[in-house]
């Protein structure tokens, strides 16, 4: 029998909202049928809709070959899509964006992009209100970028970027070694201004070829790390706009948001969501001989 195990930030949902996550091919009123029928078992029973899920709980939804045509169909879907989710909960999607992949429907991205693919699996659950991306990454940047659901939700989470209420931390490899931390301050360019940017960071590992860093954002300007590091005699790997090296071994970039962290704004509950090191970055790594402590 199919089941699934509720992890900790899995609780905010309900449990229709949560089996539409783990099998979005099948549509809402199907999946509603099948808790209103009882055919849906917790640790405690059988699971209705109004229940509170518990961390660690696991659901058992009965045999069945619609139901194994539509797990089937979701997987497919996911692998498809490359379309990851770190957290939800009513109000709030967290997804973890690959390097590569849009943010926004744009010039050659107008058929594949993270909102296209977002909207795509929020219209295979069933549901119809708009989902819109709360801040943006760069194209060959990877990691967490959260949507709003619906208008609310959307105008809610978008106070909490324009108040510096979300913290936002990156993973980046820079020519050079670095002091073991700093906060760097200066003013760059911004939408045909110039604006004040600060950013900290902290090496992680380094030698006299190269520095792991830690880098949280105070303010959130445009190529922020990238031209404040360069400026430093820093430049990431792979960034080819700031003057960094192009070594054969790194295909893109070397730039990943690692952690985002904030306060629930309808739930008042921390959020904090972390991203792996993505494995192509980590493999150029190794070849630097350095290494990450978290992965």
């Amino acid at each position: 029998m199919p089941q699934f195990t509720v992890e900790a930030n899995e609780t905010p949902l309900s449990p229709l909202a949560f089996l539409q996550r783990h099998i979005s091919s099948a549509s809402k009123s199907y999946l509603r049928q099948l808790l209103k029928k009882g055919k849906v078992k917790g640790p405690r029973g059988v699971v209705s809709e109004q229940d509170q899920l518990q961390p660690g709980d696991v659901l058992t939804l009965p045999d069945s070959g619609r139901l194994s045509e539509l797990m089937a169909a979701t997987a497919q879907s996911s692998q498809d899509q490359q379309l990851f989710i770190l957290y939800e909960s009513r109000e709030i999607l967290i997804v973890d964006k690959p390097a590569g992949l849009a943010i926004h429907s744009s010039e050659g991205h107008q058929d594949h992009n993270l909102t296209g693919l977002v909207d795509e699996l929020i219209r295979s659950r069933g549901d119809a209100y708009q989902v819109a991306p709360i801040h943006r990454l760069d194209l060959e940047t990877s990691g967490p970028v959260l949507f709003g659901k619906g208008k609310k939700a959307c105008s809610e989470l978008g106070k909490l970027f324009m108040c510096h209420e979300v913290e936002k931390s990156y993973l980046a490899l820079v020519a050079g070694k670095t002091p073991g931390r700093g906060l760097i301050h200066s003013e760059v360019p911004s939408k045909g201004k110039t604006k004040e940017a600060q950013t900290a960071f902290q090496a992680l590992d380094r030698n006299d070829q190269a520095s792991l860093l830690k880098v949280t954002l105070y303010t959130g300007r445009q190529h922020q790390i990238r031209r404040q590091l360069s400026e430093l005699g820093h430049p990431l790997f792979g960034d080819r706009r700031y003057r960094g090296q192009q070594p054969e071994g790194l295909p893109r970039l070397f730039l990943h948001c690692c952690q985002l962290a904030f306060v629930d704004p309808f739930s008042g509950a921390p959020v904090e969501i972390d991203s792996p090191l993505p494995a192509d970055l980590s493999q150029f790594l190794d070849t630097l001989g350095l290494h990450y402590p978290n992965r």
